[in-house]
């Protein structure tokens, strides 16, 4: 079944139903899939701390925790 087809499918059942509940949900799910990614909602300088730190993990650059411990105990 191709996407245009999904569609009418899902608004027929949703002209059909006289549940409030399940209109309710419907609302709830676009809802929520139209908010923003936390990934967009994060300053560029952070994403940009983030991403280097990323970085840094695969090309090695890590420090064992009890190493990094006892250098600032």
């Amino acid at each position: 079944m191709n996407i245009h087809a999904e569609k009418l499918e899902i608004m027929k059942m949703i002209l059909d139903t006289d549940n409030p509940s399940i209109l309710e949900s419907i609302k709830r799910l676009f809802k929520k899939g139209a908010t923003l990614d936390f990934w967009e909602t994060l300053p560029q300088e952070q994403r940009d701390d983030i991403l280097q730190g990323i970085k840094e993990i695969e090309n090695g650059e890590v420090l064992d925790y009890e190493d990094f411990m006892k250098k600032h105990r």
